[in-house]
């Protein structure tokens, strides 16, 4: 078996295959070795919005998530970022569940307030 690194517009070979240009394709496959459902289970630490707001104050950017300038002097991982991203999602989804529970609860007591208020 010979190995060898692939370049195409490149000479520049830093990568099994190194690409300097576009690449065009249906679909690419990228292995993923932790998935962050992770989020969902009962002891996951969840960052209040309070935290994220602070955070994002500081740091113009999210929690967790490489800053602009790191992405662009570095590049991306896909399945590292993808993953990253899906995972703040589903912290998104917790939290849009947790308002959603809220609001419910408010709407009912706003409506018990309400018929209380009303005369006989």
């Amino acid at each position: 078996n010979v190995y060898v690194d692939v370049g195409i517009g490149t000479v520049n070979l830093d990568s099994k295959l190194t690409v300097d240009g576009t690449i065009r394709s249906e679909e690419i496959k990228v292995e993923i070795v932790n998935g962050p459902d992770y989020v969902f289970k009962d002891n996951y630490d969840l960052r209040s919005l309070e935290d994220t707001k602070a955070y994002i104050a500081k740091n113009k950017h999210l929690p967790e998530v490489p800053s602009a300038k790191e992405m662009e002097g570095e590049g991306v991982a896909l399945g590292e970022m993808n993953m990253l991203l899906l995972k703040k999602i589903e912290e998104l989804t917790l939290h849009l569940i947790d308002q959603n529970e809220r609001l419910k609860m408010l709407e009912e007591e706003n409506e018990s307030l309400k018929s209380s208020l009303k005369p006989d």
